[in-house]
């Protein structure tokens, strides 16, 4: 008999999603939160929007806060590439052996 770990993010009352790990699902309902923070904000706002509209752009907006973010500050998407942890790791570095050799060989 296998045991198995789930960790369901639940909100008001109800199942939202199930993960593997604790990480995954604590970064679900911070995401949750966020878009939460959002809907309330644009509903608050002189946009008008109707409910569903107000909660896909919510959860647009919180699903991608780190392109949001960067173009908030005044950057633009197209300057920088947001490349995700496991984008960076499929990129091998330069060992520091390598980069002497190249430079010593210019």
């Amino acid at each position: 008999m296998a045991v198995i770990v789930k960790f369901i993010v639940v909100r008001n009352g109800e199942e939202k999603m199930t993960f593997a790990t604790k990480k995954e699902a604590d970064e679900y309902d911070k995401m949750l939160d966020i878009a939460d923070n959002v809907f309330e904000f644009l509903e608050n706002s002189k946009v008008k929007l109707d409910e569903t509209q107000l909660e896909t752009l919510s959860l647009l907006l919180a699903e991608n806060r780190e392109k949001l973010m960067l173009i908030l500050r005044g950057g633009s998407l197209k300057q920088k590439v947001i490349e995700t942890p496991e984008q960076k790791a499929a990129v091998p570095k330069k060992t520091k052996a390598r980069k002497e050799s190249s430079e010593t060989s210019a």
